[in-house]
C-alpha cells in the first residue's frame, strides 16, 4: 500500500470529522498506516475502524458521515471487500464446520440469494430462519466467482416486520461430466478464521503464506448435448459422488507423496457419468446443492434410431 494511497484515505475521513473533532490528517494516516502496514489489515476494513473509531470520540451515528454504507440488493454484489447494507430474509442456516463460525446459511431478497457468515469472535446476535433482517455494516467476499457476505464486529442487525419474496435464482443442468479442472480434488484452504480461500502454491491472496486446511471439491464441467456449465462440487457432494472422504484423501496423498493422485482418481470415477444438478448460480458457476444420477442415454440406440429416420 502506497503512501499517496493512505493519505487519499486519511483525507477523506478527515473531511468527514474535522468539523466535529480535533484531529489532523496526519494522526488520521498514522492510524491506517498502523493498521495495514503493522497489522496487514486490508485497506477497507482499517478505513471502517478508523471511521468507527472517531464515530465513537464524535457520538455520532454512521448516517451522520458523508460516504457511509451504501445500501444495495443481493444482485449488486460482484465486488470483493466492500462495506454493505442488505436488507433480507434468512432462508436457511446451515450447521457451521468450525467453532469460529457462529452461524452460516443464505440470505436472500428479490432479486437472488447469497451465501453469508457470523464469525463466533464478533459475539452477535443471532438470526433466525424465514425473518427479515437490515444488516448494516457487512463486508462483500468472493472466491472462485462466488460472492457472500461477513458479519462482523461492526455489522448491526434489525429486525424488519415486512414480508420478502425471495428470488429462486436456482440453475438445473443434466448432463455428462466431460471435464475436472485444475484445483480439484485435495486442496488447503487458508487458515484464518475469516477466511476460506484456496490457497495457491503455500500462499493466500489475503493472508500470505500458511500451513492451510485439508479439504475436497470438484471444479467439473458439465456438458448437457447443447452447453457446458462450470459446477463446484464441495467437500460433503465430492464425498458423496466419489466415495472418497477427506480422511481417504489425505492417506491417498501421503502414500503417494503426491496431492494430485486424488484429483486422478476421481477422474477414473467420474468422468463420463451423467449428473442431473440444482444449485444456485454464481456468475460462471453452479453451486451443487443438490446432484442425483438419471438413467444414462443409450448412444447405440439413439445412432440406430438416427441412421432410420
Amino acid at each position: 500500500m502506497t503512501e499517496t494511497d493512505l493519505h487519499t484515505e486519511a483525507v477523506e475521513i478527515h473531511d468527514q470529522f474535522a468539523d466535529q473533532l480535533d484531529v489532523t490528517v496526519d494522526e488520521v494516516s498514522e492510524r491506517l498506516d498502523t493498521l495495514v502496514n503493522e497489522y496487514k489489515v486490508p485497506l477497507s476494513e482499517a478505513r471502517r475502524s478508523v471511521t468507527n473509531t472517531y464515530l465513537d470520540e464524535a457520538g455520532m451515528d454512521r448516517d451522520d458521515v458523508a460516504g457511509g454504507d451504501q445500501h444495495v440488493s443481493i444482485t449488486d454484489i460482484d465486488t470483493p471487500e466492500q462495506w454493505v447494507d442488505v436488507t433480507a430474509k434468512v432462508v436457511e442456516l446451515r450447521n457451521p464446520d468450525s467453532d469460529a463460525i457462529a452461524q452460516a446459511g443464505t440470505l436472500g431478497d428479490e432479486t437472488g440469494t447469497i451465501a453469508f457468515v457470523s464469525w463466533s469472535k464478533s459475539e452477535l446476535p443471532r438470526v433466525e430462519e424465514d425473518a427479515v433482517y437490515r444488516l448494516g455494516n457487512v463486508v462483500t467476499d468472493e472466491y472462485e466467482g462466488q460472492f457472500s457476505v461477513k458479519l462482523n464486529s461492526t455489522t448491526t442487525i434489525e429486525q424488519v416486520d415486512r414480508e420478502l419474496e425471495v428470488s429462486n435464482d436456482d440453475a438445473e443442468i443434466t448432463g455428462a461430466l466431460v471435464d475436472i479442472q485444475s484445483g480439484s480434488g485435495l486442496i488447503k484452504r487458508c487458515p484464518e478464521e475469516d477466511c476460506t480461500r484456496v490457497l495457491q502454491n503455500g500462499r493466500c491472496a489475503e493472508h500470505g503464506e500458511g500451513d492451510g486446511e485439508f479439504d475436497l471439491r470438484i471444479k467439473g464441467v458439465i456438458d448437457d448435448g447443447t452447453t457446458v456449465q462450470d459446477v463446484i462440487f464441495d467437500r460433503e457432494m465430492t464425498e458423496s459422488l466419489t466415495g472418497i472422504s477427506l480422511e481417504k484423501a489425505q492417506e491417498m496423498a501421503m502414500d503417494a507423496l503426491d496431492t494430485s493422485v486424488v484429483a486422478e482418481e476421481m477422474n477414473e470415477r467420474l468422468l463420463g457419468q451423467y449428473y442431473h444438478v440444482t444449485g444456485p448460480n454464481f456468475n460462471r458457476y453452479v453451486l451443487a446443492d443438490e446432484v442425483t444420477e438419471p438413467e444414462q442415454p443409450d448412444h447405440e440406440a439413439m445412432l440406430i434410431k438416427a441412421r432410420s429416420i
